[in-house]
């Protein structure tokens, strides 16, 4: 069976699922022990560290009342199917990148990362403050899941290739290992994609099976080692202005519990998103730091590849959101508040960037 029919299949599944799985009520006093599974490697910097201390989080802040068994990726299910393993109650709860779950839940590239689309702060104002979390929730509902943000990335890598990029003629031909909806706009522009997990992004490049790949960015490329074997490191990313992450968690197991655990999962997921954006923030800078000490410079894309990519973009998005009718919504929603931050942005931190760089790039 394909993963994508898989997937599909455990979605429909997963509320008559979770339902008989998770059937059993909060307990009133003592402790409930709840399954927490991540997409990522336990102890990863960053993404799977953030799934740990989610775990951490929602214990300490349950006064006792909770404990979390955490399954990092592959350890309970493998790092595509957390979704699926929620959906189900085979897991209580899920730490992931939502576009994982494309194939069941088309609409989840809004949630992560559009090609030229919102960027952390900006997505994390739609979510919180505009339609984001009511659309997210209606579009999770018929499988059983209720969505929560916890956190960004931050604007990414567009990637690190073998050989230079001048012009967009460099690209036609190559195989990249690229994620989301990138993957769809190379695509047209004659390159051939793949998703791999993160573990075998690295022995991809190195053993010539891509020509070029991305993953995050500095903090997460550095720990993978991709700088040892495609030296050619391009930013920021088309596809990911900004990686969006998400707790998931079972419907029918957060209805059983109290006002209060209900609560403490809402704020873990809140704490936890301040605390991983800001902290890819401070060790991407740090960590780019490490790559220019070891003679890795990060270049632009040329500005023939950035018009050739943009047209893309607008003709995929354009035929993306599809069936049913709450992904036009949902696309309509997040277009208009994209068009409103691409006129704000540039006069406000866009200038601020060139008028900072003005007065300290040489002190």
């Amino acid at each position: 069976m394909r993963r994508r029919d898989f997937l599909s299949k455990t979605g429909k599944l997963g509320a008559a699922a979770g339902a008989s799985a998770l059937a059993s009520p909060a307990l009133a006093s003592g402790t409930l022990n709840l399954k927490l599974v991540g997409a990522f490697p336990r102890g990863f910097p960053g993404v799977g560290t953030s799934a740990e201390r989610l775990a951490k989080r929602i214990e300490a802040l349950s006064d006792g009342k909770l404990t979390i068994n955490y399954y990092g990726g592959g350890e309970l299910v493998p790092p595509f199917e957390v979704f699926s393993a929620v959906s189900s109650g085979v897991a209580d709860i899920g730490h992931n990148a939502p576009y994982y779950q494309v194939g069941v839940v088309r609409s989840t590239m809004y949630f992560t990362a559009i090609p030229y689309g919102l960027d952390a702060t900006e997505q994390a104002g739609w979510i919180y403050y505009g339609d984001g979390q009511k659309l997210w929730n209606e579009a999770y509902a018929p499988h059983g899941v209720l969505p929560f943000y916890a956190g960004n990335s931050g604007a990414q890598a567009g990637g690190w290739f073998k050989k230079p990029i001048t012009s967009i003629d460099d690209l036609i031909g190559l195989k990249m290992r690229i994620a989301g909806l990138g993957g769809d706009i190379l695509r047209k522009l004659g390159v051939a994609t793949v998703v791999t997990p993160p573990a075998e992004i690295y022995p991809a490049l190195q053993s010539g099976a891509v020509d070029a790949a991305e993953f995050v960015g500095p903090w997460n490329d550095l720990a993978l080692g991709l700088y040892r074997a495609a030296p050619n490191y391009y930013a920021p990313a088309f596809h990911e202005p900004g990686g969006g992450l998400e707790m998931i968690v079972n419907q029918n197991r957060f209805e059983t519990l109290s006002p209060f655990l209900q609560n403490v999962l809402k704020s873990a997921a809140q704490a936890e998103a301040e605390a991983i954006t800001s902290e890819f923030r401070y060790y991407n800078t740090r960590a780019m730091k490490t790559l220019r000490d070891k003679g890795i410079t990060v270049s632009a894309f040329p500005k023939d590849v950035v018009e050739a990519i943009g047209q893309a973009t607008k003709e995929v998005l354009q035929e993306y959101p599809g069936e049913p009718a709450l992904n036009q919504k949902i696309h309509a929603s997040y277009m208009e508040f994209l068009k409103e931050c691409t006129s704000y942005a540039p006069k406000f931190e866009g200038q601020l960037y060139k008028d900072r760089e003005i007065v300290w790039a040489n002190s």
